[in-house]
């Protein structure tokens, strides 16, 4: 059953480089002051950093326990040339392009453009196409401390479609949060308005638009609003850097989205040295 008290947040944004894993920790930080246990998730499984910024080494073999906890597998086609009658069908309808097919050959299935959503196999009148499993991502857990937890998604090798993994990194940490009676998740998300970021904005209770003063950081804010509006999802923008650049460019995007500013955070050397050092889960300025 479902922790009535786990409050559920993502945090978002359509442009890169905005501050989004920095906001994400120093709203855990603040949060934690508050006595509040707090589960962290990075759902940028493409390039995960929040551990990188927290100073956790997702790798280190030091057993027990292991530092992953869960893989993630995807379906992809395989050819069974036995039955293959080069045809061509699974060519001309995938629609990742990622079947391959010379003249009088075989053809070749691409993983690395595959999403995996079995046309192929189910369209082949020969039946000459099996299902393989393959490894695509992995989760990992850290206990930062009794009241934190970091729950890390991280692909492995070139992923066409990070939906599943992202889906998978949520529902462990859901399961964790419920176990250790946390009273908040933060989900942290890719950039941009991909199935990815959807995937991980499904279902939280708020959304926290982090963006810059900037005329592409007020573009991109406009987006990721958007999106939001259309997933009947509330928001709240943030504003990283708030003193350096137009903050009117925001404000605008603010009032014409009637779209509340909870967060004004300013330029600050503290912490870009807790960044680089990979110290941030120590500043608490939010």
């Amino acid at each position: 059953m479902e922790n009535k008290k786990l409050k559920k947040i993502g945090v978002t944004g359509g442009k890169g480089g905005t501050g989004k894993s920095t906001v994400s920790i120093l709203l855990a930080n603040k949060l934690r002051s508050q006595n509040k246990k707090v589960v962290l998730v990075d759902c940028d499984v493409e390039c995960p950093n929040l551990h990188l910024l927290l100073g956790v080494d997702l790798d280190k073999k030091t057993c027990p326990p292991k530092p992953w906890r869960r893989r993630v597998y995807a379906q992809f086609p395989k050819l069974d040339r036995e039955k293959c009658q080069k045809c061509g069908l699974c060519v001309s309808k995938c629609r990742s392009n990622a079947v391959f097919q010379a003249p009088g050959k075989y053809p070749i299935f691409i993983h690395e453009l595959c999403s995996g959503c079995g046309l192929c196999w189910h369209l082949c009148p020969h039946r000459a196409i099996k299902i393989e499993r393959k490894l695509i991502g992995q989760v990992f857990e850290n206990k930062i401390n009794d009241n934190f937890y970091l729950i890390t998604g991280r692909s492995v090798g070139v992923v066409d479609e990070t939906g599943p993994i992202v889906t998978k990194t949520k529902e462990y940490a859901l399961n964790l949060a419920r176990k250790v009676k946390a009273d908040y998740i933060l989900f942290d998300t890719a950039v941009g308005l991909h199935c990815g970021v959807i995937r991980a904005l499904i279902d939280v209770d708020l959304a926290y638009a982090v963006t810059e003063p900037t005329p592409l950081g007020a573009h991109d804010l406009k987006l990721i609003l958007d999106l939001l509006k259309i997933l009947n999802i509330p928001a709240e923008i943030v504003v990283n850097q708030a003193d350096l650049g137009k903050i009117e460019l925001v404000n605008k995007i603010s009032r014409e989205t009637k779209t509340k500013t909870a967060y004004q955070v300013p330029y600050s050397k503290e912490l870009v040295k807790a960044y680089s050092k990979g110290n941030l889960g120590s500043l608490n300025i939010l």
